[in-house]
């Protein structure tokens, strides 16, 4: 079965590095600058899907120079998600990895030298289109694509040195003169082409048994794990997943994590740290309780909210309880368990990037909401989304800025041209003409 691809949406933090660029671009270029810049664009291309785990697929594309004047060389860049790998090397081609960033996540990156002259006004495609790979743990993943007449640079020097293709180098050949539509579809200088996988990824809940006597702290840790085989990546900006924890009666929250926001007194919303997760990874919410007065085997209730999961083909576990037997002794202490239901036991905290939206006050994703319904949404983190507020092994990877409005789609689309020739074209402007995003 074939799950929808959530949609995309470019984050504050990268409009405001492009809007820096352009800016700064605009301010030092000489009027004659622009009418000298050549004019190229690459093809828009529709969205793969039913690609199937551990097979290869085509990723065609084109390209168009728009202006008036010949083109002896172009560079060719593209790049892949985690799901996908390259399966051509080109001799004309380095290609390298770049690790995540701010709401990027790992990419492979090929960029290719084409060494031919490109008229005006002809439509080229590859001698054959690029050959990729889904992994075994693709599902919602895309391939970026962008054409320069300039070499790029990178982007800020943490990838690995680019290693040379062994192979063909890759030709463009001519196809036609371009059209009006051909025109339209070359717009930019750069292109994302969804790619959707047939896979499935088992997201699982655990919780805890505890006992205590009254006035006592307890820790409860809840946990999410991806228990795979697909990595889940969803929209830059908003957590991977939304876990709802419904507090013990008899007892109250004296600590909660720092990706966790309080809905009710009794009841919080839990996000991630990015909003991505791989295989084996997760996080970890630990709660510290204070029995307040004897409730014989109370229990909350925890469950997964937010948007929807169609690639969770598991019910089984996809919720969990803390249960806590309190008692009335004088010497009393505390003990925690594993999951009291199905859940996975492993869990295991994401180790990519800094937290991001949800409403919690001290980091992280996470999902708000009444306390009678599922919750969804959230609004950005008033801290930043640093994940100082939490704990589990979080490496550094930049803050993730909550997502903008649909306004300031312009000034990216004029910045991320700049970033483009300026080189850094792997972080640059996400669109999405189609594409729903999940659970809407």
């Amino acid at each position: 079965m074939t799950h929808p691809l959530p949609g995309r949406r470019l984050s504050r933090a990268a409009i405001g590095v492009l809007a820096a660029v352009t800016l700064t671009g605009i301010a030092s270029m000489p009027s004659a600058a622009f009418a000298a810049e050549p004019d190229l664009g690459i093809g828009t291309q529709a969205p793969i899907t039913g690609v199937q785990p551990g097979s290869g697929f085509d990723a065609p594309f084109s390209v168009l120079n728009k202006g008036t004047e010949e083109i002896g060389k172009v560079w060719v860049t593209y790049s892949v998600t985690s799901g996908l790998a390259a399966a051509d090397s080109y001799g004309n081609c380095t290609y390298t990895t770049y690790p995540s960033h701010d709401e990027e996540p790992e990419r492979d990156v090929a960029v290719c030298a084409i060494d031919q002259p490109l008229k005006p006004g002809v439509v080229y495609v590859p001698e054959k289109p690029i050959g990729l790979e889904a992994q075994d743990d693709a599902l919602y993943d895309n391939v970026f694509m962008a054409v320069e007449a300039v070499e790029p640079s990178g982007f800020d020097g943490t990838a690995p040195e680019p290693v040379p293709g062994t192979g063909a180098p890759l030709k463009l050949v001519e196809k036609a003169p371009a059209t009006e539509d051909d025109l339209a579809r070359h717009a930019e200088g750069y292109t994302y082409t969804d790619v959707t996988a047939d896979n499935t990824a088992d997201f699982a809940l655990s919780g805890a048994r505890l006992k205590g006597k009254v006035g006592d702290k307890v820790t409860a840790s809840v946990k999410f794990v991806n228990d795979g085989p697909a990595w889940v990546f969803r929209e830059p900006g908003h957590g991977a997943v939304a876990v709802d924890v419904r507090i013990p009666p008899g007892t109250s929250v004296v600590k909660a994590h720092g990706f966790c926001s309080p809905v009710t007194e009794t009841r919080y919303s839990c996000g991630t740290s990015q909003s991505w997760v791989h295989p084996a990874g997760g996080e970890t919410y630990p709660f510290v309780l204070k029995i307040d007065k004897v409730v014989e085997g109370a229990t909350g209730k925890i469950s997964f909210s937010g948007k929807d999961r169609p690639f969770d083909t598991n019910a089984d576990n996809d919720t969990a309880e803390i249960v806590i037997n309190a008692g009335t002794g004088t010497t009393g202490g505390s003990s925690t368990g594993g999951s009291s239901t199905g859940g996975s036991s492993t869990g295991g905290s994401s180790t990519e990037g800094s937290s991001t939206g949800g409403t919690a006050t001290s980091g992280g994703s996470s999902s708000g909401g009444s306390d009678t319904g599922t919750t969804s949404g959230g609004s950005a983190s008033t801290s930043g989304g640093s994940t100082s507020g939490g704990a589990g092994p979080q490496s550094a990877g930049g803050n993730l800025a909550a997502t903008g409005s649909d306004s300031t789609l312009t000034m990216a689309g004029a910045a991320a041209a700049a970033l483009v020739a300026g080189g850094g074209i792997f972080y640059a402007v996400r669109r999405r003409a189609a594409g729903a995003a999940v659970g809407k």
